[in-house]
């Protein structure tokens, strides 16, 4: 099988600064108390995952999670180790990211499309279908900052979701949905993934993860804790025994995925 995603070794280090202004950092160092902290949000991570794969991305608020997906989309580049991509990338890691607030819904759709690599050609087929999976014909010439976190999360992965991709990353796309959306997400979702493309999710859903992954991988305070089946990775975490309301959804699924590093 052909290989879309490898790391080996990789590492982000970020850096915590407990005072801000000149004097605070003065009065902190004269006194002898620790002025900033370094850690690994990402720790010596290694995984393989070949095209096709449907992976879920599971672990607690802060083990790192948007950290690994920012450094498979190019956003970040890890501080230590190297990490490989095949093919183009395309999904939501952050609500509204890339968006400008003075835009209407219009423009920022145009704006996004090409910076996820959509040419001129491909988004005037699509225009359409983008909008209409959004829902939201009767805002998209208002400004987005008028527009709810819902809302722009809605416009974004409605983008993200119509690119022709090798690679589907979603973090948080699904957080702050209503649930009609989050299961018309879903559904496309399972298309893509159906058509082969490699899929990696965030989700702090188990219900959701079984139904769209084949493997879980799941980080612990950055670094790998879990790499297998998707049954023993939601057992690793203790996530089996998560409540369903009567039409077999998760209750409040995937409330908390954009609280991570």
């Amino acid at each position: 099988m052909t290989r879309s995603i490898q790391l080996d070794n990789v590492s982000k280090m970020f850096t915590l600064r407990y005072h801000r202004t000149f004097k605070e950092i003065t009065v902190a160092m004269a006194r002898g108390h620790q002025i900033s902290h370094t850690f690994k949000a990402v720790d010596d991570v290694s995984f393989t995952v070949e095209q096709g794969e449907a992976i879920g991305l599971m672990g607690l608020n802060g083990s790192g999670k948007s950290t690994l997906l920012k450094m498979i989309s190019g956003v970040m580049k890890p501080d230590e180790g190297t990490v490989l991509t095949r093919g183009r990338i395309a999904g939501l890691i952050a609500t509204g990211a890339g968006f400008h607030p003075q835009l209407t819904g219009r423009d920022n759709l145009v704006l996004n499309a090409a910076i996820l690599g959509m040419s001129e050609q491909e988004l005037s087929r699509k225009f359409d279908e983008i909008v209409e999976f959004s829902g939201l014909e009767k805002k998209l010439e208002t400004q987005v900052g008028y527009y709810s976190s819902g809302q722009s999360a809605r416009l974004g992965f409605s983008v993200a979701i119509h690119v022709d991709s090798d690679i589907f990353l979603a973090d948080e796309a699904l957080a702050v949905g209503d649930k009609p959306f989050k299961r018309k997400c879903m559904q496309k979702m399972k298309e893509v993934r159906d058509s082969g493309r490699t899929i990696f999710y965030v989700s702090h859903a188990a219900a959701s993860v079984k139904k769209m992954c084949s493997r879980v991988i799941v980080l612990e305070e950055g670094r790998l804790g879990f790499d297998g089946d998707v049954e023993e990775g939601i057992k690793y975490l203790h996530y089996d025994g998560d409540e369903l309301d009567e039409e077999g959804d998760e209750l409040d699924a995937d409330e908390d995925t954009g609280d991570d590093v």
